[in-house]
């Protein structure tokens, strides 16, 4: 909701996320074990073997264990998707972020522009300075008038979208230091370490890189590099 100096998202909406998708789990991987009992029957079909397996678990078990798996793997998805939930609020001189175990704090002056980046709300300070990059599933239609209201510009897009290019081994036109962190970072990135790949983002600020993910793909560019 906006409220005048913030938006969140409703609780209601909130709910939702956590209530539907145990139950479509549930439904689906219920569907799946019954749908087994027919399936071993058929002469081929892929994966008959899992499904033999399935079919040959006893009830009450079979159905017992299909609700109860079906409904935790409903909860997975609940809690990737309320992850982000980005709550945007004006707190005297500051913009405060904050989703499900995270707040971050930026000094509301800093910030020049923001954007939505495939799913994430982006603020950018002076000389293209990366201030925030948080997922959030709440609509730019929704954001956008909260920060334009306290004189921040929204883009459509990346300002400096065509200022990027790809990382590749010992750069010649990334620092020495830089590139360390490119290489870790690189690393994380295959393991799938969302946290190492947010921690080296932030040393990587430190050197004068923003850097920019596309499957498992490094694009940077420096502050103060123009688009």
């Amino acid at each position: 909701m906006y409220d005048g100096d913030a938006v969140t998202t409703p609780v209601g909406l909130r709910v939702l996320f956590w209530a539907l998708p145990p139950v479509l789990g549930a439904a689906v991987v219920f569907g799946v074990e019954r749908l087994a009992d027919v399936v071993v029957e058929w002469r081929w079909v892929p994966w008959k073997g899992l499904f033999r397996v399935i079919h040959e678990i006893p009830e009450p078990w079979a159905t017992g264990g299909a609700l109860v798996v079906g409904a935790l793997l409903g909860l997975v998805l609940a809690a990737m998707v309320d992850a982000e939930s980005l709550a945007v609020r004006v707190d005297g001189p500051d913009l405060v972020l904050t989703r499900p175990g995270v707040r971050r704090v930026v000094p509301r002056g800093e910030v020049v522009t923001a954007f939505r980046d495939k799913g994430t709300l982006v603020l950018l300070g002076r000389n293209g300075r990366e201030l925030a990059r948080e997922p959030s599933n709440t609509s730019p239609a929704r954001v956008e008038p909260l920060l334009r209201s306290y004189g921040i510009a929204w883009a459509e897009k990346d300002p400096f979208a065509d200022a990027y290019q790809r990382w590749v081994p010992d750069s010649p036109e990334v620092s020495a230091a830089a590139n360390a962190v490119f290489a870790a970072r690189q690393k994380a990135l295959e393991s799938d370490d969302d946290r190492d790949v947010a921690e080296l983002r932030e040393v990587l600020a430190g050197h004068g890189y923003v850097v920019r993910d596309e499957r498992k793909k490094q694009y940077w560019r420096q502050v103060g590099q123009k688009s």
